[in-house]
């Protein structure tokens, strides 16, 4: 059994405001970002030491706040491998809705914000994409990392997502109802899970554990 560690990228400007952030702009960590992303990394080290992982892979998403995430881990462990990119990986297209606040999504399209809080799953962002849209692309990515895992126990992959991603990806593998994807599943800032990964099963050892 391999190790997925799946962690979402630390604070931006946006996720601190509660503002939409999908793949309309590139924004940086913040200051405070990347104090708790390095905070992230020791506590990676902690779990890691505790895990028979010989053989770690590191793999994120292109976006920038996921790859500073990812260089302050990979500091803090002390891991030298070169990391591995994945477009499959970014995060929802949030179309028209991208840069709002809630409040705002549903001032702009209060009949279509009612069917995407009903199911975020098959509805999509105006111009955007929906959850089942970001599966189609990012679990492939997720399927074969897992196929790789389930090989070796001394495996282990580190994968630096996004909120809507990692909140689908878990959903999945706890084999809830997709639908209900942004009710069960939370995702803050910096937040990690560990998966223990065979064939044909999925052991969620660790959900959304913050960092301190």
């Amino acid at each position: 059994m391999g190790h997925l560690l799946l962690v979402r990228h630390s604070t931006t400007e946006a996720s601190a405001s509660g503002r939409n952030l999908g793949q309309g702009s590139d924004p940086p960590l913040t200051g405070e970002g990347g104090q708790l992303a390095g905070l992230l990394g020791t506590r990676i080290a902690q779990e890691l030491a505790e895990l028979p992982v010989a053989d770690l892979r590191l793999v994120t998403s292109p976006a920038r706040r996921c790859r500073e995430t990812l260089a302050e881990v990979a500091a803090a462990i002390g891991a030298d491998r070169e990391a591995e990119v994945d477009e499959r990986l970014l995060e929802i297209d949030y179309g028209a809705w991208e840069g709002l606040t809630p409040d705002e999504c549903w001032a702009r399209d209060p009949e279509l914000r009612r069917a995407w809080e009903r199911d975020p799953f098959v509805t999509p962002a105006p111009d955007g994409e929906s959850g089942r849209d970001v599966a189609g692309r990012a679990f492939p990515a997720f399927d074969a990392l897992e196929a790789w895992l389930s090989e070796d126990l001394a495996r282990g992959v580190l994968v630096v997502g996004h909120n809507h991603v990692n909140r689908l990806r878990l959903t999945a593998m706890l084999e809830w109802p997709m639908s209900s994807y942004r009710r069960r599943v939370s995702q803050d800032p910096a937040g990690y899970s560990i998966i223990g990964v065979r064939a044909g099963e999925r052991i969620v050892r660790r959900l959304n554990v913050r960092p301190r």
